[in-house]
């Protein structure tokens, strides 16, 4: 667990938290949180199954990222994609965040959850939840298509594993920090039959000191 600010302009404050499948001793979930010259790249891997054939392919795809973080989100995940053909694959959902305008845009293969939450939301449905398409990165890649919004200063996004139980999003103490909150999700939602990790990330805003 770990939490810090991307140096790049203070834009965003994260955390994240992780847990592996009971009996297992390494956690095939892993994030990705890299300044890029634009703003600041994310992403949430899940390799399949779990030990170690998951975590070494969601090394691989976490690596690829960082490699090439500059690149498109589409361009991104086709890079992955060739990367994990002899691995087991994973599932991710990758996003950006613009530092000139708090343009966030994003792309999720699989089943990784990722959700915008308003402060003071804490007790609805989030309003924009990015769009999953069926696919495995390594073995099956859908046709890509990003989708973009514009995020303000204190929205958080929230990516989620399918260790995590749905319904992650309601109930959230929102002034909290963004590693209490990822903590607390990982706590309360934790499925106990998967691997797991919860990213959350709180937009500062551009012009944040």
């Amino acid at each position: 667990m770990q939490s810090e600010t991307v140096s790049s302009k203070s834009l965003i404050d994260w955390g994240v938290a992780s847990r592996a499948l009971p009996g297992q001793t390494v956690c095939g979930d892993l994030h990705l949180v890299q300044p890029v010259p634009f703003g600041v790249l994310l992403a949430v891997v899940d390799g399949l199954g779990h030990g170690d054939e998951a975590t070494l392919a969601a090394n691989t795809a976490v690596a690829t990222l960082a490699e090439h973080s500059e690149e498109t989100l589409d361009a991104l995940v086709e890079r992955c994609h060739e990367t994990l053909t002899k691995t087991r694959g994973v599932v991710m959902t990758a996003a950006t965040l613009r530092a000139a305008d708090g343009q966030l845009t994003w792309l999720g293969v699989g089943n990784v959850e990722a959700a915008r939450i308003r402060p003071g939301d804490e007790t609805h449905a989030p309003a924009e939840r990015v769009l999953l398409r069926s696919g495995i990165v390594g073995y099956r890649l859908p046709e890509l298509h990003t989708s973009s919004q514009f995020v303000t200063p204190g929205d958080l996004l929230v990516f989620a594993t399918d260790g995590i139980n749905a319904g992650f999003t309601k109930n959230l103490p929102t002034s909290d920090t963004p590693q209490k909150i990822a903590d607390t999700i990982l706590e309360r939602h934790f499925k106990g039959t998967d691997d797991a990790l919860v990213l959350v990330v709180r937009y500062l805003g551009a012009s944040h000191e």
